[in-house]
């Protein structure tokens, strides 16, 4: 594939995850208790987007993504949090998976610990990112502490998913669109595009 074409592959996938990550956040929507966010499956698609972007389109699809769901469900005074927080997320997974690829693991369901890994420090990020947005919205991080056991069922669940979903993708031929994959047959050896 050319340079050229190789660019434009990735900002068509980078446009497609974007509106993925919207309908995924969009299409359930559980409302937390004592707060004012909501449980969504988007993360999933983030993970997912990461995997197949990198992370630097993966930062931009998580970002834009997930900030145009919120103002599209009313939850617009969290779209300029939620775009920094899920841009950091996707970026903080992508890293730690660039830095992690060379180094010799075990594999879950077909895709390495290491994904997981990446996506349970991103999970962090989002849940100490909505905790102060939280705290500094309601002005009190008392009551923004209510919101941490939720944001952390909800990246949990989302990383579960994004691993079945890579797992399944893997074994298909959308796997050479992922920027992170690992090479069949092997456990420590993987593929970069980025």
């Amino acid at each position: 594939m050319t340079v050229n074409r190789e660019k434009t592959t990735k900002i068509i996938l980078t446009g497609l995850m974007m509106a993925m990550i919207v309908v995924a956040t969009i299409l359930i929507i559980i409302p937390v208790p004592f707060g004012n966010g909501y449980i969504h499956l988007g993360d999933a698609i983030i993970f997912l987007s990461v995997l197949i972007l990198g992370w630097k389109y993966g930062a931009v699809a998580a970002g834009v993504g997930s900030a145009l769901a919120d103002i599209l469900i009313g939850y617009a005074i969290w779209a300029p949090w939620t775009f920094v927080i899920k841009g950091l997320m996707a970026a903080m997974m992508g890293l730690f998976i660039l830095r992690a690829i060379h180094k010799q693991g075990k594999n879950l369901l077909g895709v390495p610990v290491y994904h997981l890994i990446g996506m349970i420090l991103a999970g962090c990020i989002m849940v100490a990112g909505y905790y102060v947005a939280e705290g500094v919205i309601y002005g009190n991080f008392i009551t923004a502490a209510l919101g941490i056991p939720w944001n952390i069922v909800q990246f949990g669940t989302g990383a579960v998913l994004a691993v079945l979903l890579a797992a399944a993708l893997y074994k298909t031929p959308a796997r050479k669109f992922f920027s992170y994959q690992p090479v069949m047959g092997t456990s420590s050896d993987n593929i970069i595009k980025e």
